[in-house]
């Protein structure tokens, strides 16, 4: 359980960063030099969202953990661009509320239909093999 929980933990980090590195080569400015300064605030909220539904406790759920990681970096996020001076205009508030929902809540549905196949099949070979057994 605990290496599940951090293995998610790093996934969501690794989501929030590859989020800021792609914003802002879309925006041709230097990935690695500003990195840091556009990915903390997000960083910090997934942080704070980590704490607030205790991820650790289920890190893969979609309900509550995923939503509530989502919506809490996002938001954090915001409100420390905000305090730091950077930008929150509407169209950045949009797309970074719409890409971390599908990178934050899109893994975990995946890893649901990955354990929702793996237990189908497991079911199946087992049934096969009772009746093989018989």
């Amino acid at each position: 359980m605990i290496r599940a929980s951090v293995l998610a933990f790093l996934l969501d980090v690794v989501l929030v960063v590859a989020f800021a590195a792609t914003g802002r080569a879309s925006h041709d400015s230097d990935v690695l030099a500003g990195l840091w300064h556009t990915s903390w605030p997000f960083l910090a909220g997934l942080l704070v969202a980590w704490a607030v539904v205790r991820g650790w406790r289920s890190p893969t759920a979609i309900v509550p953990t995923g939503l509530v990681i989502w919506v809490v970096t996002v938001v954090g996020g915001m409100l420390l661009r905000a305090a730091s001076g950077q930008g929150t205009a509407l169209p950045f508030v949009i797309v970074a509320t719409l890409t971390l929902l599908v990178l934050l809540v899109g893994w975990r549905l995946i890893a649901r239909g990955i354990r929702s196949l793996r237990s189908r099949r497991g079911g199946r070979s087992r049934s096969r093999d009772v009746v093989r057994r018989a």
